[in-house]
């Protein structure tokens, strides 16, 4: 299969206060480090920001959509990616710009257990992680069809393909901790993100 990468940026970053794509992790900004890991795994990549946003400094092979309209959430930028990417792409592993410790080894394991479905997303504790998930590109015309419709929940793009759930125990081997799905919302959690960067 051709695996392509769709980074997703442009929410508000209300509870933050400051653009989480600017956010310093070590030597690197948060969101160029997001596009290199995945990047790591798959290719091409499309970052998906809100319409007049600025992006930090990205690879030239790195390609910038903009969602048409702000405020759908994830799965208008899964629509806005999706369609930005060639023909010959299969699928993409979807991921926020907020998850600094996101491992390629977790995002090989996504994608290997997506098998003869359309999505493959991860559920922890009864929470499923739609950014942190592999779809299939025939997965368009749902997602369009839910947008159209103002059904803008993933969990109805999961109700509607056919889904595959990754449990804990598929995925807890290759990333302990499941660090890959912790995510920086908060100014208290960045800071804390700080701390255990490197570890």
């Amino acid at each position: 299969m051709n695996i392509a990468g769709i980074v997703l940026c442009g929410g508000p970053s209300k509870r933050m206060g400051q653009p989480k794509a600017w956010l310093p992790i070590g030597d690197e900004l948060m969101l160029p480090r997001i596009v290199r890991i995945v990047g790591e795994c798959v290719a091409p990549i499309v970052v998906v920001a809100a319409p007049t946003q600025e992006l930090p400094p990205l690879p030239g092979q790195v390609r910038i959509a903009r969602d048409l309209v702000t405020g759908r959430g994830p799965l208008q930028g899964l629509a806005t990616g999706l369609s930005t990417l060639p023909k010959e792409i299969d699928a993409v592993y979807l991921t926020a710009c907020d998850v600094p410790f996101v491992k390629p080894a977790f995002i090989q394991r996504v994608i290997e257990l997506l098998g003869n479905h359309q999505i493959a997303v991860p559920e922890i504790d009864g929470y499923q992680h739609p950014l942190a998930a592999v779809y299939r590109r025939d997965v368009l015309d749902a997602a369009e069809k839910l947008l159209a419709e103002n059904r803008l929940r993933p969990v109805f793009l999961f109700e509607t393909c056919s889904t595959r759930i990754v449990r804990r125990e598929e995925i807890e081997s290759i990333d302990p901790g499941l660090r890959s799905l912790r995510n920086v919302n908060t100014p208290e959690e960045y800071a804390e993100t700080l701390k255990t960067h490197g570890d």
